[in-house]
């Protein structure tokens, strides 16, 4: 599975748009839009998409419920 369809899978699950993921990023929709086209996202970015859906990432990103997606 790519890392943009993992992302927008936690978006659904943690009930936020991916919009809103980018805002609590601090980057605009439409820079996070072009990164997800790319799919270029490194370790320090997908860390820091976990912490802004407020779960943890390893490798994976572990709701708090324990479940992985």
């Amino acid at each position: 599975m790519l890392v943009s369809e993992q992302i927008k899978i936690l978006c659904v699950r943690c009930n936020i748009s991916v919009a809103e993921l980018a805002r609590r990023m601090g980057t605009s929709p439409q820079n996070f839009g072009s990164k997800l086209k790319r799919e270029s996202f490194s370790v320090i970015d997908l860390e820091r998409i976990a912490s802004a859906a407020g779960c943890s990432f390893d490798y994976r990103f572990i709701l708090n419920n324990g479940e992985k997606v």
